[in-house]
C-alpha cells in the first residue's frame, strides 16, 4: 500500500502542478476513480492519514466533496466522515498547508449543508468551532473562524446538487438556529482581536462579520456582484446586539487603526449596517441614536479623512455615504444633533471629489445620488429645522458642471475605450443623479449653465467662419460642448421635479434648448463641416442625438403636450413655434448626417436609431409624412445622397435605415408611393439580372448584392400587415426571385453574401402579425415555399460539398443556422397546405426536407450544444418536424432517427428552459403517435406506424431511457417548465407501463434504503386517477399530481 501511496503522490503532483497539458490529462483520468466511485472513500481516509504531499491531501478532500455532493452516501457514513474531518483538523490542522486546510473545511461544511435535517449531530458544527477558539494557538484560532466562515458561505450558497427548494429551508433553519451565534462570536473575535498584532486573525473574523450581515436572510438572493442592495432583513432577534452601541463602533475603530483591505471590510460591514431595515427599531428614539452613531462615525472619518488615500476605502466610504439616502428620510436627518456639521461636512467631500474626478469618478456618483434624494425631500419637509441645501446644492451643481469642463481642458487620454463621452448610454446613466440637483434651484443652475456656454458657443460660432485653425482647440472646445448638451438633455430626461412651477421650469427648458439648437445651426457650417473624420466632432453629435430623443420624449409627439410654454420661448428665440418645425428641424440633422458621416458607424447608428424611434411614433409618423425633407429622403434613398450606403462596413445599418423607410412609405395607404420608393432597388435588380454568369463573381456584384440583401430585409421588417406584405411580394415575385437563386449558386461559400440573403429570405418567410395570409383562392403560398425550397437545395448542396476552413461557424454553421430558421418559419407559418406537394408529384417539400436533414447530420451534435443560436434553430427545426412531418422522420433509417431522438434528449438536458421545452414537445408528439397508433391500435397499418414499431424493436432503450431523463430532471433539477415536461411524461408512461414499473424501481434503489417507506407511496399517487388516453383533462390531471409527487419526494 505504501508503495502505491508513492506513485499516488507523484500523480497528484501531477496533476496540480505539471505544465504539461497532456500529462495532467492523463493524471485526471487516472485519479477520476476516487470522486466517481463510492467504493474508494475508505482509500480517501487512508490518503489523508498516510500521505505526506499537500497535493496527496488535496486529491482526497476534493475527491471526498465530489462522492458528497453528488452521490447520496449512507447516513452513518456521512457522520463517521464529518467526526472524522472534525477530530483531523484539531489534530493536523495546524501544521497542514492552507489550501489543503480550506479543501477539508470546504468538505466538512458541504456534508454539514446536505445533512442539516437527516440529524441533529450535523448541526453541532458551531459548537466545535468554539472549541477551536477556545484553544490555546492562533492556529486553532483561526481554523474555527474558517470553519464559521466557510459554513455560512456555503449555507448562502446555492448548490448545483441540491433543489433550490431544499436550500432556501437549509438556509433557513440555518439562520434561525445558528447565524446569530455566529455573527455573536465574530464581534466578540473582534473585540479581543482588537490589540492584537496577528492581521490574519483580525481580518478572518470581519470578514465572518460581513459574511453574516451580507447573508439572503429572505431569500431574494441579491446579486452580490452589484454596487447597489436593497435593505438588509436582518431578524428581530438580532435586535439587541445591533442597538448596543459597541457593536458598530468597533467596525469604526477596526477602520481607524488598520489597513486596506480590512480597513475596506470594515466599511462593507458598516455599509450592511446602515442598510439594516427601519421596522428592526421598535421606537424612533432607538432608531434615531443608531443613525446619530452612524453621523458620528462618518463625521469623524471626513473631518480626519484617515485611510480616504486608499481608492478601495474611499470608493466604499462614498457607498456608505450614499446609503444614508436610501435608509433615512430628510427630515430624521435635519433633527440630528450635529446635523449642520455633517452635511457640511458631506458637501466639502463632494466638493473636492468631483476636483479630482478621474480618481474618483465611480465613486462620485454614489454622493450625486445622496444629494438628489435630499433635494428631492425637501417639499415633503416639515418643522423649522433648516435643511442648509439651499446653501450646499448650488455649490454642488455648479462643482459638477465645472469639474467637467475643466477636465476636458485638461486633456483626458485620447484613448476611446478610455474616454468618458464615448459611452453615451453609460453616461447617461451616471448624469441620472444630476438634474434634481439643478432643478432645485432651477433659475440660478441654468443661468449659471447660459454663463458658462454662451462664451464657448461664442467663439465656437466665429471658428467656423476661419479658413484653418488649429484642430486641437477645437477639440477641446467640442468636448466642452458635448459635456453641457448631454447636461442639457439629462436635464430633459427629468422634464418636471415636484415643489417646482413646471411653467417657469418649460421656459427655462426652451432657453437651454434654444442654445443646442442653435450649436446644431453652426456645428455643420463653414470649417466644422470639414470635420466629421474628428472623433470630438462624433462626440459632440452623439450628444446632439441623445439631446433630441429626450426633447422628443418631453415635448414632441405622441405623450407631449401641445400647449406648453417651451414653444412660446421657442418661437421668440428661434421662430419655432410649434411640433412640426422642430421634428423639421431634427430630420434635417439626422438627414445631414446621413450625407456627411461615412467614418462613424456609432454616429450613423444613433441618427437611425432617432429616425426610427420618430417615424414609429404614431403622431410623430404621420407628422413626418408632411415634411419636404422626409418626402426628399424616401424618393432618393441612394448612395448619391447618402454616401453611408456605399460603406460596406456600414452595411448592417443599411437594414435600419430602410427599416426607417419602409415603415413611412407603408403609413400612407398607396401603391404609387411603394412603387416609385422602389425604383432604386428596382434598378438594382435590373443590373443583376442583366449581368452574366461568367460576370458574376465580382466585387461590384458581391458588394450591390450585399446591399440589396439588406436593404430588401429592412424593407420586409416593416410590413405588419397583409396589405403592406402583399405590395412587396408582387413586386419581388416572381420577377425578381431568379436573382436570389443565382446569387445563391454564385457565392454560396462566401458567408459576408450568403447570411444577409438567407436573414432576407427568413424575415420574408415569417409569417408575424398573419401578414402571410393570401385570398383562398391565390396559389402564392406555394409559389413562395417552392422559391424557398430552391433557395435551400441551392445553398445546402453547395455549403455541404465545401472542405471545413479554420473559422467552421462563421463559414458554415452560421448559414445552416439561418437556413434551418428559414424552413422552420415556412413550415410552422400556416399558409401552405404542405400535402399538394406529394399530390402532384412536386418535389419541393421532399428536396427542402432532405436537405435540411443532411445539413444537421453534417454538424457533430457537441457543436450543435455549443453554438448558442445554432442550437435555437436546431431544436426550433425538430419540434416543426415532429409536429407537422413526423411521417418524414419515421421513415429514415433507424441510426439516423435514433441519433436526431438522441439530440432530443441531449436538449432536454440543456440549461436553456425554452429548448427543453420544445425538446419535450417533440418527443411528446412522438410518444402520442405510438401511443394512438400502435399501443392503442389493431396492428400498425399505415407504412409509417410499421417504421415506428421497427425503430422502437431496434432500440428498446429509446423511450425507457427519455422517460428516465425526465423523472431526473423533475425530480432533481430547479425548472420553471414543468408544466411542458409533464406532456411527454404521461405519453411515455401509457406506451408502456412496464417502462414506468422498472422505472420506478431503478429510482428507489437509487435513494437511501432508510427513505423507500416513504417514497414509495409517492409513486402512487402519480398515476391516482390517471386513465389511459391522451385526452386534455386526463393530461391536466397527470400535471397536478406531478407536482404534488415532486414536491412530497424532494421533503427531506
Amino acid at each position: 500500500m505504501m508503495e502505491s501511496l508513492a506513485q499516488l503522490e507523484v500523480l497528484c503532483e501531477r496533476l496540480y502542478n505539471s505544465q504539461d497539458s497532456a500529462e495532467r490529462a492523463h493524471a485526471e483520468n487516472t485519479l477520476k476513480c476516487f470522486s466517481v466511485n463510492a467504493d474508494y472513500i475508505p482509500q480517501c481516509q487512508y490518503i489523508l492519514d498516510n500521505a505526506l504531499t499537500p497535493y496527496a491531501l488535496m486529491l482526497a478532500s476534493s475527491s471526498l466533496l465530489k462522492q458528497v455532493t453528488e452521490h447520496s452516501l449512507s447516513l452513518q457514513l456521512r457522520l463517521d466522515i464529518r467526526n472524522y474531518l472534525v477530530n483531523y483538523l484539531a489534530k493536523r490542522g495546524p501544521e497542514l498547508q492552507p489550501f489543503v486546510v480550506g479543501s477539508l473545511i470546504q468538505l466538512l461544511c458541504r456534508i454539514t449543508k446536505f445533512g442539516w435535517f437527516d440529524d441533529d449531530k450535523f448541526r453541532d458544527v458551531v459548537k466545535e468551532s468554539i472549541s477551536f477558539l477556545s484553544q490555546a494557538t492562533s492556529e486553532h484560532y483561526a481554523i474555527g473562524l474558517k470553519i464559521l466562515n466557510q459554513l455560512v458561505c456555503e449555507m448562502n450558497q446555492p448548490n448545483p446538487g441540491l433543489p433550490s427548494t431544499h436550500h432556501r429551508r437549509v438556509a433557513c433553519s440555518f439562520r434561525d438556529l445558528s447565524l446569530f451565534q455566529i455573527f455573536h462570536i465574530s464581534v466578540t473575535s473582534l473585540h479581543q482581536l482588537k490589540n492584537d498584532v496577528i492581521n490574519r486573525l483580525q481580518e478572518l473574523a470581519l470578514s465572518l462579520s460581513l459574511k453574516c450581515l451580507s447573508f439572503d436572510f429572505v431569500g431574494t438572493s441579491v446579486d452580490e456582484s452589484s454596487e447597489d442592495f436593497g435593505t438588509v432583513q436582518i431578524p428581530a432577534s438580532w435586535k439587541p446586539v445591533l442597538e448596543d452601541f459597541s457593536t458598530m463602533q468597533i467596525f469604526f475603530d477596526y477602520y481607524t487603526i488598520s489597513k486596506p483591505p480590512i480597513s475596506k471590510e470594515a466599511l462593507e460591514c458598516l455599509v450592511r449596517l446602515a442598510s439594516v431595515r427601519r421596522s428592526l427599531f421598535t421606537t424612533d428614539a432607538t432608531r434615531s441614536k443608531y443613525l446619530a452613531h452612524l453621523m458620528t462615525g462618518t463625521k469623524e472619518i471626513l473631518k480626519t479623512g484617515a485611510g480616504l488615500a486608499d481608492h478601495d476605502n474611499y470608493h466604499e466610504f462614498c457607498r456608505l455615504l450614499g446609503r444614508f439616502r436610501v435608509n433615512y428620510q430628510l427630515s430624521e436627518l435635519v433633527n440630528m444633533e450635529g446635523y449642520s456639521e455633517w452635511i457640511r461636512l458631506v458637501a466639502e467631500f463632494t466638493s473636492k471629489s468631483l476636483q479630482s474626478w478621474q480618481w474618483a469618478s465611480t465613486s462620485v456618483y454614489y454622493l450625486l445620488g445622496l444629494w438628489s434624494r435630499l433635494v428631492s425631500s425637501v417639499p415633503y419637509l416639515k418643522g423649522d429645522a433648516p435643511s442648509l441645501l439651499d446653501e450646499f446644492v448650488p455649490t454642488i451643481t455648479e462643482g459638477f458642471i465645472s469639474s467637467r469642463l475643466d477636465a476636458t481642458q485638461a486633456g483626458l487620454p485620447d484613448d476611446l475605450s478610455e474616454h468618458p463621452l464615448d459611452n453615451v448610454e453609460l453616461l447617461q446613466d451616471q448624469l441620472d443623479s444630476f438634474p434634481y440637483l439643478c432643478r432645485f434651484q432651477y433659475e440660478n443652475s441654468s443661468l449659471f449653465l447660459i454663463n458658462i456656454m454662451e462664451p464657448i458657443l461664442q467663439t465656437y460660432t466665429e471658428r467656423a467662419h476661419l479658413q484653418a485653425m488649429d484642430g486641437g482647440e477645437l477639440s477641446v472646445l467640442e468636448a466642452k460642448l458635448s459635456w453641457i448638451v448631454h447636461i442639457i438633455a439629462a436635464l430633459l430626461r427629468v422634464k418636471q421635479c415636484t415643489g417646482c412651477s413646471s411653467d417657469s421650469q418649460e421656459v427655462i427648458d426652451a432657453e437651454l434648448s434654444a442654445r443646442v439648437l442653435r450649436l446644431v445651426n453652426v456645428s455643420d457650417t463653414g470649417l466644422h463641416s470639414q470635420r466629421y473624420g474628428e472623433s470630438s466632432k462624433q462626440r459632440l453629435d452623439r450628444a446632439v442625438l441623445t439631446f433630441f430623443q429626450y426633447f422628443r420624449k418631453s415635448y414632441v409627439g405622441d405623450q407631449a403636450m401641445h400647449s406648453s410654454k417651451l414653444y412660446s420661448r421657442l418661437s421668440e428665440l428661434l421662430g419655432l413655434h410649434d411640433h412640426l418645425l422642430l421634428l423639421d428641424f431634427f430630420i434635417r440633422k439626422i438627414a445631414t448626417n446621413l450625407k456627411c458621416y461615412t467614418e462613424s458607424d456609432e454616429v450613423v447608428d444613433h441618427t437611425l436609431s432617432l429616425f426610427l424611434e420618430l417615424a414609429s411614433g404614431y403622431m410623430t409618423g404621420k407628422l413626418l409624412l408632411k415634411l419636404e425633407t422626409v418626402k426628399f429622403i424616401i424618393a432618393n434613398h441612394t448612395k448619391e445622397h447618402f454616401p453611408f450606403l456605399e460603406e460596406y462596413r456600414s452595411s448592417r445599418s443599411r437594414t435600419t435605415f430602410y427599416y426607417t423607410i419602409g415603415w413611412l412609405i407603408f403609413l400612407e395607404d398607396s401603391p404609387v408611393l411603394f412603387k416609385s420608393s422602389m425604383d432604386s432597388l428596382l434598378q438594382v435588380f435590373i443590373t443583376l439580372g442583366a449581368t452574366s454568369d461568367a460576370m458574376f463573381r465580382t466585387d461590384s456584384v458581391k458588394y450591390k448584392l450585399i446591399g440589396l440583401m439588406r436593404d430588401l430585409r429592412g424593407i420586409a421588417m416593416a410590413t405588419n400587415s397583409r396589405r403592406t406584405y402583399g405590395l412587396l411580394f408582387d413586386w419581388i415575385y416572381p420577377a425578381h426571385m431568379p436573382i436570389l437563386l443565382k446569387g445563391i449558386s454564385h457565392w454560396a461559400d462566401t458567408p459576408e453574401v450568403t447570411t444577409p440573403l438567407l436573414k432576407f429570405v427568413a424575415e420574408f418567410v415569417l409569417n408575424k402579425a398573419q401578414r402571410l395570409t393570401f385570398d383562398s383562392s391565390s396559389p402564392n403560398g406555394i409559389l413562395l415555399f417552392r422559391e424557398v425550397s430552391k433557395v435551400l437545395v441551392a445553398y445546402g448542396s453547395r455549403v455541404l460539398s465545401l472542405p471545413n476552413p479554420a473559422d467552421i461557424y462563421a463559414f458554415k454553421y452560421k448559414g445552416i443556422w439561418i437556413a434551418l430558421t428559414i424552413l422552420a418559419r415556412a413550415l410552422a407559418g400556416n399558409y401552405v397546405n404542405f400535402g399538394v406537394f406529394e399530390l402532384y408529384g412536386d418535389r419541393a417539400l421532399a428536396d427542402a426536407l432532405d436537405i435540411a436533414l443532411k445539413m444537421t447530420l453534417a454538424i457533430p451534435l457537441a457543436d450543435i450544444l455549443a453554438y448558442r443560436k445554432l442550437t435555437k434553430a436546431y431544436f426550433a427545426f425538430l419540434e416543426v418536424l415532429f409536429s407537422s412531418h413526423l411521417v418524414f422522420l419515421l421513415n429514415l433509417d433507424t441510426n439516423t432517427f435514433m441519433h436526431i431522438v438522441g439530440s432530443l434528449e441531449s436538449g432536454l438536458k440543456g440549461l436553456d428552459g425554452g429548448i427543453s421545452s420544445q425538446c419535450a414537445s417533440a418527443i411528446d408528439n412522438l410518444a402520442s403517435y405510438y401511443f394512438n397508433n400502435i399501443t392503442m391500435g389493431e396492428a400498425p397499418n399505415s407504412p409509417a406506424a410499421v417504421n415506428l414499431a421497427r425503430h422502437v424493436s431496434e432500440c428498446p432503450n429509446m423511450f425507457p431511457e427519455i422517460l428516465k431523463t425526465l423523472f431526473e430532471i423533475v425530480l432533481f433539477e430547479d425548472l420553471g417548465n414543468q408544466w411542458s415536461l409533464s406532456r411527454p411524461m404521461i405519453s411515455l408512461i401509457l406506451v408502456n407501463e412496464q417502462i414506468f414499473t422498472d422505472l420506478k424501481a431503478h429510482i428507489l434503489s437509487s435513494q437511501p434504503s432508510d427513505q423507500h417507506q416513504r417514497l414509495s407511496p409517492c409513486f402512487d399517487k402519480l398515476m391516482a386517477d390517471v386513465n389511459r388516453s391522451l385526452d386534455s383533462k386526463n393530461r391536466d390531471k397527470f400535471t397536478q399530481n406531478l407536482t404534488i409527487f415532486r414536491n412530497d419526494f424532494r421533503v427531506k
